[in-house]
């Protein structure tokens, strides 16, 4: 590895950037004037950015614009990789280690916030994005999920000129994701605080007293400072499990996460809205709720609303309930339907095995990613909305078409919605469905349940029901055919990894180009149909509903997980009992 003095540079860059970064911060001044203190920190925060694109724009190698970063992603604090093979019982002890370590951190709340005036801009993606309102794991996976999705994007439309089989290529492209997952932790963090995570007065009271004028920015400092520590421990855990441990640790938090929240869903017994238990504030849990329906309703009364109430009506309906259950038994179905290729052993006669094309073969990934971009521009468009500096935004501000909210609290409570809630816009038709009642029986009866529409058109309630499910499925199968790329899982590298095991298909010459050919028949095709599985299960989920508000993608994501999770564990003990079959797969 090249060291810093050895990296081909070409410095005329710096000029033109240190005068436009400059320029930048004049213009803030001029804009907004800000006090000593916060323009000491946009001018850091330029600092930042544009020594980023200086790095980048100066390498002068013959190689991608990312070697230019080394000095940066060659010194970041990372986890050791295990030097040789690390035993079961290590794995789990690290494995079990950071998910109790990520309940723990859901229920450290953030110092300084006032609690009662979170308003939650993930609301309907928190199960996906694995994090907790309020807390350490506010922002939960996003800032890593939104970073992979762009060096995804930028490298399958060949924005960045990487060959991830190439090993040196390989690292600087996973050396950029994480510089890219730091820089979307300040992205989203930062505009969270100003409005969305109030200081308490406290807080603010004893900052201002220490430096008079600056109480309030030096106690959004220290919130948006714990919102990075938290999310980069997130980082820290997800490497720790992925080295050290079994599987994903993404995947572990989101697993965790919707596990919760479908217990929840599934046997709360208190009822969702403060108060007493009665017909209209019932038990939030979907069991208890029916108990309570059966056992203080009548006869008539079932027949006069209480059915509807027990297997439609929100929180957790018996709908809902049915429809997760369906979910695991589909998704299962889906994991365990595969084609498979048979092999030979090109010398060893006799010695035949199979190579498993799985139905789902670009695994769950691609749909945490779509659900992860949805998050954003659900985030994005409430700050464009209500953000009293965003607003402002030139083109973009506070435009209806881009997504329009309630006006404040009152307003989204008397419509029976969150401020969260998109009333209208691009971001009211690419936000989550919330179950059938949200739009068939609106649909099907719009002067008796016409309330559930919000102020639209059952017209536009069904257009949003069809443009969420096509955008679901179209951007499932774009971002499967981006991980096939960017994971070696593709015809030509399965081909090579076929043919360095010394295996062959039979009736076909030992030649990557023949075996490239063939698979060439199969994976492009699967990999659309995994896209569009994944995609059309968890949308649909979302359109019949699913216990614990833990959405369709989180219920589909925590299937796969599960599963992966079992077989990877199988896989585990089976190296440790064979040391043969541990260096064939790559165990050590």
């Amino acid at each position: 590895m090249a060291s810093d003095d050895e990296i081909p540079r070409n410095w005329s860059w710096a000029l033109p950037l240190a005068i436009l970064g400059a320029l930048f911060l004049f213009l803030f001044w001029f804009w907004s004037h800000p006090t000593p203190v916060a323009l000491a920190l946009a001018g850091f925060a330029l600092f930042c950015i544009f020594g980023l694109l200086l790095l980048g724009l100066s390498y002068n190698g013959t190689k991608s614009k990312l070697y230019g970063w080394k000095p940066i992603t060659t010194r970041m604090p990372a986890i050791a990789k295990a030097g040789g093979h690390v035993h079961f019982r290590t794995k789990m002890f690290w494995t079990i280690s950071v998910l109790l370590m990520y309940f723990l951190l859901t229920n450290v709340f953030l110092y300084g916030v006032d609690q009662a005036s979170v308003i939650d801009l993930f609301a309907s993606y928190r199960a996906i994005l694995a994090g907790a309102q309020g807390s350490l794991m506010h922002l939960g996976i996003g800032p890593i999920v939104t970073g992979s999705i762009i060096m995804q994007l930028f490298t399958g439309a060949k924005i960045i000129n990487l060959d991830l089989t190439d090993d040196e290529d390989k690292g600087t492209y996973q050396g950029a994701q994480k510089v890219m997952v730091i820089a979307m932790i300040f992205v989203e963090a930062i505009p969270q605080v100003f409005g969305y995570l109030t200081p308490s007065s406290s807080i603010v009271s004893s900052f201002g007293a220490a430096s008079p004028g600056n109480g309030l920015l030096l106690a959004q400092i220290v919130i948006i400072a714990q919102l990075v520590f938290g999310s980069y421990l997130v980082f820290l855990m997800d490497e720790v499990v992925s080295k050290w441990g079994i599987g994903s640790g993404i995947s572990l938090f989101i697993a965790a996460g919707v596990s919760q929240q479908i217990i929840q869903g599934t046997l709360n017994w208190v009822p969702a809205s403060p108060g007493p238990v009665t017909a209209t504030n019932p038990p939030a849990g979907t069991i208890p709720k029916t108990i309570y329906f059966f056992t203080h309703t009548n006869a008539a009364g079932l027949a006069g609303g209480g059915w509807e109430q027990i297997l439609l009506h929100q929180p957790n309906p018996v709908i809902a309930l049915i429809g997760t259950a369906a979910i695991f038994f589909l998704v299962a179905w889906t994991e365990s339907t595969r084609i498979e290729l048979p092999l030979s052993h090109a010398e060893a006669r006799g010695a035949r095995g199979r190579y498993p094309l799985r139905l789902i073969y670009a695994s769950n990934i691609p749909v945490i990613l779509m659900a992860a971009l949805l998050a954003n521009v659900s985030m994005f468009t409430i700050l464009l909305w209500t953000n009293p500096t965003l607003s402002h935004f030139p083109l973009l501000g506070h435009k209806w078409w881009l997504g329009s909210y309630p006006a404040n609290a009152a307003a989204a409570s008397s419509l029976g919605i969150s401020q969260t809630t998109p009333m209208g816009g691009v971001a009211y038709y690419l936000s989550t469905v919330n179950g059938l009642e949200s739009w068939l029986l609106p649909i099907l009866n719009p002067q008796l349940y016409g309330t559930f529409l919000v102020g639209h058109q059952w017209w536009q309630d069904l257009a949003h029901v069809a443009i969420y499910f096509s955008v679901m499925v179209g951007g499932s199968i774009l971002f499967a055919k981006f991980w096939i790329q960017t994971t070696n899982m593709g015809p030509e590298a399965v081909a090579r990894q076929i043919e360095a095991s010394g295996m062959q298909i039979p009736g076909f010459r030992r030649e990557p180009r023949v075996l490239r050919r063939v698979l060439a028949r199969y994976i492009p095709v699967i990999t659309v149909i995994s896209g569009a599985a994944v995609g059309a299960l968890a949308a649909g989920a979302d359109l019949i509903g699913t216990v614990g508000n833990a959405s369709g993608t989180g219920v589909l994501l925590t299937v796969g997980i599960i599963i992966n999770l079992y077989e990877a564990m199988g896989r585990e003990q089976l190296m440790e009992m064979n040391p043969l079959l541990r260096r064939f797969l790559g165990g050590e």
